[in-house]
C-alpha cells in the first residue's frame, strides 16, 4: 500500500470511528459562538476535531492546526463527504480573519488568538460595511483616535453578520482623516462585549436576521491588537476579502455535505416535474455548469503554488453566486406553488419553508463579500489586464 492509500485509509477509519451520526448530514455546524448551544453531537465532533487539529487541517500545528500538505487535506475532505461529515467548525474565525492573522499577525497575536479560533472557543465577525461606504469601502469614516494604550472608536458599521452573538470582531477604521482615502485606514481587533458596541439584528425579507447595524460609542480597541502598522489595514482588509471570496467561491477546500444537483433531482421527482422536458433540460444545464465550475476550482487550487488566494477568487466568487441563486430558483421553479410557502399554518410543510427562505435569503450572494459589479472590475484590472 502507497503512502497516500494508507493516509487514506487511516482518516477513513477514524472519522467512521469518531465522526457521530448526529454530525453527518445536513444539521447545526459549530461557528465558535459562546451564546449559541451546541446539540451533544455537534459538540463533540467538535472536540474530536479539535483536539487533532482538524477543525483548520492546513494550519500550523503550534497554532491549533493539524499541519497538513493541501494534498492530504483534500483527501481528508473527500472522506469526510464520503461519510457526509458535517465541518465540525466554520465561519469568519477559520475563513476570514485566522489566515489573515496567519499571514500579518505578531507572533503574539497569532498565540493570543489563532488558537482560540481552532478549537471553536470564539465567534468573530466582520466591520467593513457603513451606511456610506458599501461599495465604496474606502469611504469609510468610523473612527478610532488614540489614547495612549488603546484607541477609542466611534461610529457605526452595517450588514454585519453575526454581530448579535459574536465575541470578537475585525474592523477597518479611519486613524488619518487628513490622508488619501486609502492610506488613513488602520485594521484593528476589538472584543464585542463592552460597553460601547451596540447590535441591532435586521430582519430580511427571508425572515430570518443574521446581519446587524453596529453601533460604537468609544468602544475600546487595544493597542496590541491593531493588525499591521497603522494606517496601512487598507492592504490587510483586501488581502482578507480574497480570503472570504475564496469561501465563497468553493475555493477554501471545505467538505461539501449536500449534493446541490442531486437535491433538485429529487425535487423534480417527488413534484412531479422531471416528466416535463424543458425541466429536464434545465437540471441538465445546470448540473453542467455546476460540475464545470467545481472541475474548474479543483484545477485552481491545484496551479494555486503560492497556497494563498489572489484577484481570481473574484472570478469564483462571482460565479459561485450566480449557481447558488440559480440552483434555489431551479428548485423553488420545480416546486411551483408549494415553493412561494411563507406560513406553516398555511399548510406548507417545513422543508417547503425551508426552501423558500433559502431562496429569498440567496438573493444576497450577489451583494455581500463584493457585489458582482465589483468583482467584475476586479476581474477586468487585476486578472484581464485590462485599462481602466
Amino acid at each position: 500500500m502507497s503512502e497516500a492509500s494508507e493516509f487514506r485509509a487511516d482518516v477513513r477509519a477514524w472519522l467512521e470511528e469518531n465522526c457521530p451520526e448526529g454530525a453527518r448530514g445536513p444539521g447545526q455546524i459549530a461557528n465558535g459562538s459562546s451564546k449559541v448551544e451546541l446539540e451533544p453531537d455537534v459538540a463533540l465532533w467538535l472536540e474530536r476535531c479539535a483536539e487533532r487539529g482538524y477543525t483548520v487541517p492546513t494550519w500550523p500545528t503550534e497554532y491549533g492546526g493539524a499541519g497538513m500538505k493541501p494534498a492530504d487535506a483534500k483527501v481528508f475532505y473527500e472522506e469526510m463527504s464520503a461519510i457526509k461529515a458535517r465541518s465540525p467548525l466554520m465561519g469568519m474565525g477559520t475563513s476570514m480573519i485566522g489566515p489573515t492573522l496567519l499571514e500579518y499577525g505578531t507572533e503574539e497575536q497569532k498565540q493570543r488568538h489563532v488558537p482560540l479560533i481552532a478549537r471553536g472557543e470564539v465567534q468573530w465577525c466582520q466591520g467593513y460595511s457603513e451606511p456610506n461606504a458599501g461599495s465604496d469601502l474606502a469611504s469609510l469614516s468610523t473612527r478610532a483616535v488614540d489614547h495612549g494604550d488603546h484607541y477609542l472608536i466611534n461610529g457605526q458599521k452595517i450588514w454585519t453578520s453575526g454581530a448579535a452573538t459574536a465575541d470578537w470582531m475585525f474592523i477597518l477604521v479611519r486613524t488619518d482623516p487628513d490622508a488619501p482615502k486609502h492610506e488613513g485606514i488602520s485594521f484593528m481587533l476589538l472584543t464585542m462585549d463592552q460597553p460601547g458596541v451596540t447590535t441591532k439584528p435586521i430582519r430580511l425579507i427571508s425572515g430570518s436576521s443574521p446581519f446587524c447595524e453596529t453601533f460604537f460609542d468609544d468602544a475600546v480597541a487595544k493597542k496590541e491588537d491593531l493588525l499591521g502598522d497603522l494606517n496601512k489595514g487598507w492592504t490587510i482588509g483586501k488581502r482578507l476579502l480574497q480570503f472570504e471570496r475564496s469561501g465563497i467561491g468553493g475555493l477554501s477546500g471545505g467538505a461539501p455535505v449536500a449534493n446541490p444537483g442531486a437535491s433538485l433531482i429529487r425535487a423534480a421527482k417527488e413534484y412531479g416535474a422531471i416528466e416535463d422536458t424543458g425541466t429536464r433540460r434545465k437540471l441538465l444545464n445546470l448540473n453542467m455548469r455546476r460540475a464545470a465550475f467545481q472541475l474548474t476550482s479543483k484545477r485552481a487550487n491545484e496551479e494555486n503554488k503560492s497556497g494563498t488566494p489572489g484577484a481570481a477568487t473574484s472570478i469564483f466568487k462571482l460565479v459561485g453566486a450566480a449557481l447558488q441563486q440559480d440552483t434555489a430558483e431551479m428548485k423553488r421553479e420545480i416546486m411551483g406553488f408549494r415553493g412561494l410557502g411563507a406560513h406553516e399554518e398555511v399548510g406548507f410543510d417545513e422543508a417547503e419553508l425551508k426552501a423558500t427562505e433559502e431562496w429569498l435569503h440567496l438573493r444576497t450572494t450577489t451583494i455581500y463579500g463584493g457585489s458582482n459589479e465589483i468583482q467584475a472590475n476586479i476581474i477586468a484590472k487585476r486578472v484581464l489586464g485590462l485599462p481602466e
